[in-house]
């Protein structure tokens, strides 16, 4: 089962811009994970040395928008095997 909350407002971080501090205005989301969809969010974090868990939801959503955009445009993705083989990858199944 899987849970959102967005809580909009401010998150107390700030930005520098010209010598002057600013809030930086965020959303705080809480995502409750199912035992598995945490432990591929902990393997993914490991791989890709990520700093935190919002680095890499972070990164993941710009992927997932760009094959999104992509296929959209009617663009197709193609996998190569290790004997050089090419097949298309169906993404949205």
């Amino acid at each position: 089962m899987t849970a959102l909350t967005v809580v909009p407002g401010f998150a107390g971080t700030e930005s520098k811009t010209d010598g002057k501090t600013k809030p930086v205005k965020k959303d705080r989301v809480q995502l409750d994970f199912a035992p598995r969809s945490m432990a591929r969010l902990n393997e993914l974090k490991a791989k890709t040395e990520a700093a935190s868990y919002a680095e890499v939801v972070k990164n993941a959503l710009r992927i997932y928008e760009a094959l999104i955009e992509e296929t959209e445009a009617g663009k197709q993705f193609l996998i190569r095997d290790k004997d050089g083989s090419i097949a298309p990858f169906r993404l949205f199944l």
